[in-house]
């Protein structure tokens, strides 16, 4: 197995496509977490710069919407389709809202599936706040209905929503664990997604039980002999970070500290380069 790190083009989007692309391949990331770009020149540009430099991707579906679970359920299945282009190692979903009905989160994961099966590219539903899996409690039941729902890992979530660090959750964690073919390395705490500054000292005890969890997501991932497993740095911009007032300036540097998280991971599963 291979462990790939990705950059988040999330936060960036502000800059030229083409130097953004230059810096993280400058900073030693193997690829980009990102969305399709909507322009159809910037669209060609990311799949030839990837292409040209043997850099891969994950792309991000989170543009589905509607006013109705119909309108919903298509918008879903062709942004999944858009998703696929530009041959992404997979697709990272915002699958539904918290407030769904089961019966409906059920039917996005069967669509899901069903596009896995014929295009071949794995779905991965995100553990995000306001989404499907938002929460452990919630996600326990979409388990116990699919046996191959799989997830890209942001336990970040999980510790705010629930104001702990899992200790109450055991075997839906193990069961996360078990499923996750994807991590977003953002750490978080009980109060908040993002701790202010993973290097501090004060958020030792964060970092070192999100480090543990994707130790064993790295290592279930090796036992089943998957080819890659994909890690973002997801350390995100405003709000998730802490700003000055006055003024409303981002407390740390973006890109230096998911640089740092680049650097720590790295050097943590070397042996899967």
């Amino acid at each position: 197995m291979t462990v790939k790190i990705l950059s988040p083009q999330w936060g960036h989007e502000h800059l030229p496509l083409t130097s953004f692309l230059d810096r993280i391949r400058a900073a030693g990331y193997d690829g980009i977490d990102t969305w399709v770009p909507e322009d159809p020149s910037d669209k060609r540009l990311l799949f030839d710069y990837l292409d040209r430099h043997g850099m891969c991707w994950v792309a991000h579906q989170h543009r589905a919407e509607g006013a109705t679970f119909q309108a919903f359920r298509e918008s879903f299945a062709a942004n999944l389709s858009l998703c696929a282009e530009g041959a992404p190692l997979l697709i990272n979903s915002h699958t539904g809202r918290d407030y769904f009905p089961l019966e409906q989160l059920i039917a996005l994961v069967d669509i899901a599936g069903e596009f896995t099966g014929r295009t071949g590219i794995p779905v991965l539903h995100e553990t995000h706040r306001g989404r499907m899996g938002y929460s452990p409690q919630a996600a326990a039941t979409l388990f116990s209905l699919r046996r191959d729902l799989c997830i890209t890992a942001d336990f970040s979530h999980w510790v705010c929503v629930t104001e702990s660090m899992l200790e109450h959750f055991d075997y839906t964690l193990t069961e996360a664990i078990r499923r996750s073919r994807h991590i977003h390395a953002r750490v978080g705490f009980e109060q908040g997604p993002q701790v202010p500054d993973p290097r501090a000292s004060r958020w030792g005890y964060a970092v070192n039980h999100f480090l543990g969890w994707w130790d064993r997501i790295v290592e279930t991932n090796a036992g089943n002999r998957i080819p890659i497993l994909p890690i973002t740095t997801e350390f995100g911009p405003p709000p998730y970070m802490a700003v000055t007032e006055p003024g409303g300036l981002p407390v740390f540097d973006q890109f230096e500290l998911n640089t740092y998280m680049l650097h720590l991971l790295r050097s943590r599963y070397s042996m899967y380069r």
